[in-house]
């Protein structure tokens, strides 16, 4: 499996941890029945809850925008160093992202996504 292929399943995974905090994070705000009703109303969080919840949603934005560069990368057969080294920028700022949002520091949070930005851009040049 190539690099960027690896970072993908690595950004699937911290997909589902993003998941995980936020269903878990929600159960100490809100009571069960809530959470397993039908959600007329959005179910926003208080606190790490809500940013939690927020970084979760950003985290699927991002996701498909990597997935289908990583793709179109491999399938081609494009994929080389440079689009390797923009997953690895991707993912690792991501999982700084999410921690550094979780814990609610602001500015820091703005320039890892900014960086995983650029990671995406990399490999979008290797496609264009």
């Amino acid at each position: 499996m190539t690099p960027d292929l690896t970072y993908l399943v690595w950004a699937v995974a911290l997909t589902i941890v993003h998941l995980l905090v936020a269903t878990v994070g929600a159960s100490t705000q809100f009571a069960i029945p809530v959470l397993v009703g039908n959600r007329e109303a959005a179910v926003e969080g208080r606190g790490w809850v809500g940013r939690a919840q927020r970084a979760h949603r950003n985290m699927l934005e991002s996701l498909a925008l990597f997935a289908a560069l990583v793709l179109v990368a491999h399938v081609s057969g494009r994929a080389n160093d440079m689009t390797a080294l923009g997953a690895a920028i991707f993912f690792y700022s991501r999982v700084a992202y999410a921690l550094v949002y979780w814990l609610g520091i602001i500015w820091v949070r703005t320039l890892l996504f900014t960086v995983a930005i650029v990671g995406l851009l990399l490999i979008l040049k290797q496609l264009l």
